[in-house]
């Protein structure tokens, strides 16, 4: 997959150092990652949640961050839409952004 753009996960850990190991874990993953569909997402990641819209929600630094990707299963592409700490993910909506 090419996920769009690590320079936001970058970002997000330089400003929150802990979550620097779990997001370029992550992207590793991810890049190395050939989904085909959202069941193959669930199969590496039991506990991302399916959004409507191809988006997903993926836990990270146990559940204390939140990471929201659409993906582009034809195109194998992956866009960030957000990474945020948990309570700033409970004030977006997270099947619009």
């Amino acid at each position: 997959m090419r996920v769009i753009a690590k320079k936001v996960l970058r970002e997000f850990w330089q400003i929150h150092a802990e979550t620097e190991q779990s997001l370029k874990s992550w992207y590793q993953e991810a890049e190395k990652a050939e989904w085909k569909n959202p069941n193959e997402i669930k199969k590496a990641y039991p506990s991302a949640s399916i959004l409507n819209d191809n988006r997903f929600v993926f836990n990270i630094k146990g559940n204390k961050y939140r990471l929201i990707v659409k993906i582009n299963f034809g195109y194998s592409m992956v866009w960030i839409r957000f990474i945020g700490t948990h309570s700033e993910y409970d004030k977006i909506n997270a099947t619009e952004i």
